[in-house]
């Protein structure tokens, strides 16, 4: 009959400890990863949805919910127009231009959140605009334009600050 090597059996439950120390440790990584994965989902969703309400109201001309959704300090940076600021003008040049004339879209799998620590999110995408006809249905498509835009967070209030549109066609 063969006798246990003590030497042998300390080594094994040592392993058997490092192994369980290992695996305990891989599972809180694990564990938090999942944990930031799903914040960062949580963050996108949270911005990808500013971005359709804040469209939807510009689509529909919803003025009230649009001005709504920007800082009083605004500033809307654009190729074409130049520098825009302040809530009023923006919604007084949306009135003006965009109501009934033109709508918004997101061209799918373009778009990018990014947090900014201590201020909010920023979000890079392309959008297409499209004239439209008094029963709202595009007339005459433009080009893609890519955009810029900051979103300050304060509490549970997300308000959008700084706008850059630029590369239209």
């Amino acid at each position: 009959m063969l006798k246990p090597n003590k030497g042998r059996l300390a080594h094994s439950r040592k392993a058997n400890r490092l192994l369980a120390a290992w695996i305990m440790g891989m599972t809180i990584a694990a564990s938090s990863a999942l944990s930031n994965a799903s914040h960062a989902d949580e963050f996108r969703d949270t911005v990808t949805a500013l971005d359709a309400k804040l469209f939807a109201a510009y689509n529909t001309c919803d003025l009230e919910t649009l001005g709504a959704m920007v800082a009083d300090d605004l500033e809307f940076y654009h190729d074409k127009n130049g520098l825009m600021t302040g809530r009023a003008a923006f919604v007084d040049s949306i009135q003006k231009y965009i109501c009934g004339k033109v709508k918004r879209a997101l061209v799918p799998g373009t778009l990018e959140v990014h947090p900014l620590k201590g201020y909010g999110a920023v979000e890079i995408g392309t959008h297409t605009f499209c004239q439209t006809d008094s029963k709202g249905n595009c007339t005459s498509p433009a080009g893609p334009a890519r955009f810029v835009q900051l979103w300050q967070q304060t509490g549970d209030t997300w308000k959008l600050t700084r706008v850059i549109s630029f590369d239209h066609h």
